[in-house]
């Protein structure tokens, strides 16, 4: 049965809550942003009007998960003095505790994810590192724990490049991931080296081995967000996607390879940005897709200039090996420790099977970006 502090302190996060979020502003913001969706040319430009609409969406978010926040801390306030008359169990009371944690925590922690980018869907691409078939096969464990992640928050997950491992695992993958909500802003806190530790199925001595990957996750634009592209600087090839072989082996050049001459605008350093695309069979499809992620790097790029705290993840960019991991997981001891926040965790398996949001969480309290 909770106590009366607990209950004191969910109706004091709430009103936090409406204070900081400013809902009473944004009740009004949303009927005035409603307002212009009803002119007559309204749909006359599209694009904009995608825009919008999204903005609308997005105030109306906020209010309505304030509403639910108001709803389950004012259901607990009932509760508990039905309690007291003996018109509600123990075990009910608990229960609407643990419904009004969960929403409170849930805005909480959106309320941390204010930058412009943090509502996008995200592309995220996992590298090896050296280790050959072990830190190949680590990658692909991570593929699987990001896709399990996405799959639970109601993302779509689509593979737009995937090299496979020598003799298992992977070497590389991009994946990107759409739908859902705030893709790129939970998922900005994967960045880094990954680091393995386990008794490897791969050594015939069964020796404890340490393996390496790391993660890039950059936000995925869309058709209301303008990246300009060099046409002089960008130059395609062509090859054939791989496959099993059988009927379904691809036999003409759909594959593509995106190759752009990057310079940076500040220190004028020319670097070549190779994107490579098999998802589609035709190769018009596979075009269009690599471009798009060509823009998301661009747009990455110029947004990690732009904000301190991501360009402290850019410069944790290191060779993948001992020093510059985020985070260990030692399978051995059961036990998955991320070494920026120092949250910990003996549920391996969960960890692996997607459960990281309280690893997500952890990196967005310790780490907040506040508004421009």
């Amino acid at each position: 049965m909770i106590t009366a502090e607990q209950l004191k302190d969910i109706l004091e996060r709430a009103d936090a809550l409406h204070r900081y979020l400013d809902i009473d502003k944004k009740k009004v913001e949303l009927e005035e942003e409603e307002l212009r969706t009803q002119a007559p040319d309204f749909w006359d430009d599209s694009v904009r009007a995608q825009e919008q609409m999204k903005k609308v969406k997005e105030i109306e978010k906020w209010i309505v998960g304030y509403k639910n926040v108001k709803q389950a801390a004012d259901e607990l306030q009932l509760a508990f003095d039905f309690y007291h008359d003996e018109m509600v169990t123990e075990e009910e009371v608990d229960e609407d505790y643990r419904k009004a944690i969960v929403a409170i925590e849930d805005l909480e922690l959106k309320n941390m994810l204010r930058q412009k980018e943090d509502p996008m869907d995200c592309v995220l691409k996992i590298n090896s590192g050296a280790g050959g078939t072990e830190s190949q096969d680590w990658a692909q464990m991570l593929m699987r724990m990001y896709m399990r992640w996405a799959e639970a928050h109601g993302h779509k997950v689509t593979i737009s490049n995937l090299q496979d491992g020598d003799e298992a695992g992977i070497k590389s993958v991009t994946m990107e991931i759409e739908g859902g909500e705030y893709a790129y802003g939970y998922l900005k806190s994967e960045n880094g080296v990954h680091r393995l530790v386990r008794v490897s199925p791969y050594n015939a001595q069964g020796k404890r081995m340490t393996s390496f990957a790391s993660v890039f996750v950059s936000p995925l634009v869309d058709d209301t967000i303008e990246v300009y592209v060099d046409p002089s600087k960008v130059s395609w090839d062509l090859f054939r996607s791989g496959g099993a072989g059988g009927q379904n082996v691809n036999k003409v050049e759909t594959g593509v390879r995106l190759r752009y001459q990057y310079t940076d605008p500040d220190t004028g350093e020319e670097e070549e940005i190779l994107i490579e695309n098999t998802e589609s069979r035709k190769q018009l499809e596979n075009r269009n897709n690599a471009m798009r992620l060509l823009k998301s790097q661009l747009y990455d790029r110029a947004m990690k200039k732009r904000l301190e705290a991501q360009a402290k993840i850019e410069a944790g960019k290191k060779k993948i090996e001992w020093g510059s991991q985020i985070r260990s997981y030692v399978f051995d001891d059961r036990r998955v420790k991320d070494h920026r926040t120092n949250y910990q965790t003996g549920d391996v398996d969960g960890v692996m099977n997607g459960k990281i949001d309280d690893f997500i969480k952890a990196y967005l309290m310790e780490f907040p970006v506040t508004d421009e």
